[in-house]
């Protein structure tokens, strides 16, 4: 059975796993480890910390005992703060040590607009202006052209946890822009499992949020390809890629 592993930082909405092994099915197996986070901030100070090889390393001997097929650094900020090259060293070092494929959600977000042929976005994202700055040049290294963002500003991925549905909902499509193919929602601690559809439904058009090409990224690297409903258009896709980004 694939067996996709993840490396979460900190507490906020890491119950979205076990929400989407119910949604996924008996077939496949999500295993997840929380790794340290220092402090709890979206500051880029805090974050290349909580993105750093010695604690990537301590959450991937946690996890690759339990046996995984592959492994995702289940975390936006804590890797696009890094840039494309660092983020590219960060997944390196992962794969390393878990002896399996590896990415991260920086990447799994490229990897599914790839998948999608999606190349125009808006971006509604939790953080403070300065950390979204950054997703918005990751993107732009991917050839994304990001065609609106917004940062909500809030600072601790424990607030963002707790935002209730109805509140997401609005907030995603206030970050909407006509000329937007789809709109990214870029942060782990977002509660999303159980509103993918509900997100789509209420812009008309793709939206991918953080946990679910986390999922999405962490089942194809472990050959588990085959569409599934009920995750929004990028599961529906499927996952069987000729071109992913090399990570």
């Amino acid at each position: 059975m694939p067996t996709a592993g993840f490396l979460y930082p900190g507490y906020s909405a890491e119950d979205d796993y076990p929400a989407f092994q119910r949604l996924l099915g008996s077939d496949v197996t999500l295993r997840l480890v929380h790794t340290l986070m220092r402090e709890d901030a979206h500051r880029v100070d805090a974050l290349l910390d909580v993105g750093g090889p010695d604690v990537l390393a301590d959450g991937v001997r946690e996890l690759t005992a339990q046996g995984v097929d592959s492994v995702v650094w289940a975390c936006t900020s804590g890797s696009f703060v890094f840039g494309w090259d660092g983020a590219r060293s960060q997944v390196a070092g992962v794969r390393d040590h878990a002896g399996t494929p590896a990415s991260s959600t920086s990447f799994a977000f490229v990897n599914a607009l790839r998948h999608l042929d999606v190349t125009r976005v808006a971006i509604a994202a939790t953080y403070p202006e300065d950390v979204a700055e950054h997703f918005v040049a990751f993107l732009g290294d991917a050839g994304i052209e990001v065609v609106r963002w917004a940062g909500r500003g809030i600072v601790t991925a424990a607030e963002v946890g707790t935002l209730p549905a109805a509140d997401v909902l609005d907030f995603v499509a206030a970050g909407d822009h006509p000329d937007a193919e789809a709109v990214l929602v870029p942060d782990t601690a977002l509660h999303s499992a159980g509103i993918l559809d509900a997100l789509e439904e209420r812009l008309g058009k793709i939206v991918l949020t953080a946990n679910q090409v986390s999922v999405w990224e962490g089942l194809r690297l472990a050959g588990a390809t085959a569409p599934r409903d009920g995750l929004g258009t990028l599961f529906r896709a499927g996952a069987d890629m000729a071109e992913p980004a090399e990570v």
